[in-house]
């Protein structure tokens, strides 16, 4: 099959450019200024006109729930969900039941993206108190990384141990896997609840939320994740960075050589003044901050001290979203929304979108040594998002694709909207058209130790 792709604005390395990509099969043949358009017969023309191309999304965080917790979300369902947001390749999280802490779970899921997942997929292995030594028996080409709860969070893979933190680092350091963290202090955080009941009763307003899930408790679990990154040179990557103070645990020259930093769309673009109307359906841990935070996060999008922009998409049933601090699960579900909400932060000159497509392609694909991804390049596989300003839209429950038909953007207007999806060269969305039969691949990763 030869596709071309014409009439658009590429985005591609830090430049934009009139041009046309053909695509033989699943892989870039040829990328081309506008002036030079090619000769030859093609099995699909796509006219991109007025519309720009980008390399496809690439989600290094999300939580599809599958296997154990199919009633809010599974594979399948949170994958389509991610072809409608322009997003062709994703890395789950661990905490499913059962963990990903064994190498048969590992498989398993692996299995199961194989026979259900619209896009490309791969999956972190889950880091426990007691499992460091399976991490030297991984497939470092298959898995992007170890990810390491070092906070409580949904799921209950909190390690706490400093032994087995000491072990974890050095053992992923020694393989050259990366670290990802989770990093809030559960002492601190168990400290504030106690308070915060006390003073508010057993289910303390959500409105406390970001007050017992603490800047304080973010700062110093990071700040120890980076002293053992720094110890064992271990690759660190923090995830959903939620407070400025946290950004300042780079000013140091030897951290940047070892450590980088996701934000997730959640803290890019609420504040804890949006408890107040959206309530619990923002609630998620670390937890949504102040204005000051979020104004210093979007700072660091465009100096580079932030990395990779992810979501964090974690579903649950709207019914256990209800009630304040103590009852209301944590998570959101925004994998279909990140790349539109993004968009929207161009438009407010936030960051430009050369930026954008950095943040959620390149630096993914970079960091994680993704193999032949991330970029529009000859003979890389055809990812590929195709996006068009000036279209509104609003998020309803009927267009919303998660399986739990719910968003904290319901009402909603975006002003960007992703046209094509096109994942291995394959149009999988196509104005709403979707191709349900299709099925991705499993991302392979170079795995050179840096």
């Amino acid at each position: 099959m030869r596709k071309l792709i014409h009439g658009g604005t590429i985005v591609n390395e830090g430049q934009s450019f009139s041009g046309a990509i053909v695509i033989e099969d699943n892989r870039i043949a040829a990328i081309m200024p506008e002036n030079e358009p090619p000769r030859s017969n093609f099995d699909e023309i796509i006219d991109a006109t007025g519309c720009f191309v980008i390399p496809g999304i690439i989600d290094t965080h999300v939580h599809f729930r599958e296997p154990g917790m199919e009633d809010k979300a599974n594979i399948e369902s949170e994958s389509r969900a991610a072809a409608y947001g322009g997003v062709t390749s994703f890395f789950e999280m661990p905490n499913t039941n059962p963990q990903t802490t064994t190498i048969d779970a590992l498989n398993d899921k692996f299995e199961r993206a194989k026979r259900s997942s619209h896009i490309n997929y791969s999956f972190f292995f889950g880091a426990t108190n007691a499992n460091s030594d399976t991490i030297t028996q991984l497939d470092k080409h298959l898995v992007p990384g170890v990810k390491l709860f070092m906070g409580a969070s949904t799921g209950n893979m909190l390690v706490d141990r400093r032994s087995a933190l000491e072990s974890i680092f050095a053992t992923a350091a020694a393989e050259g896997l990366p670290v990802m963290t989770h990093c809030e202090d559960s002492g601190i955080i168990n400290e504030n609840m106690k308070k915060a009941k006390a003073l508010y009763g057993d289910d303390p307003d959500i409105s406390h939320h970001y007050e017992i899930r603490s800047e304080k408790a973010c700062r110093e679990s990071s700040q120890l994740a980076v002293e053992l990154a720094l110890k064992h040179k271990t690759r660190l990557h923090i995830a959903h960075l939620s407070t400025a103070r946290e950004l300042d645990l780079l000013q140091q020259p030897p951290a940047r050589d070892f450590v980088t930093m996701e934000a997730v769309i959640a803290h890019l673009y609420f504040t804890n003044d949006d408890y107040a109307v959206k309530r619990a359906l923002i609630k998620c841990n670390p937890s949504v901050k102040t204005a000051h935070d979020r104004a210093e996060l979007r700072r660091a999008l465009a100096d580079g001290r932030i990395s990779t922009v992810s979501t964090d998409h974690a579903p649950h049933l709207l019914s256990q979203k209800q009630g304040g601090c103590a009852c209301a699960t944590s998570g959101m579900p925004m994998v279909q929304f990140s790349l539109p909400t993004m968009l929207e932060l161009v438009d407010n000159g936030i960051l430009t979108i050369e930026r954008l497509v950095e943040l959620m392609a390149h630096s993914p694909a970079r960091l994680f040594q993704i193999d032949e991804r991330g970029f529009l390049r000859k003979g890389y596989r055809a990812d590929i998002a195709i996006v068009k300003p000036n279209t509104p839209w609003t998020v309803t429950e009927a267009n919303i694709q998660s399986k739990c038909k719910w968003s904290p953007m319901q009402g909603h207007q975006y002003n960007w909207r992703v046209l094509h999806t096109l994942c291995n060269g394959v149009h999988i969305l196509d104005n709403d058209k979707f191709d349900a039969d299709y099925r991705g691949e499993q991302i392979t990763f170079r795995n050179t130790k840096q």
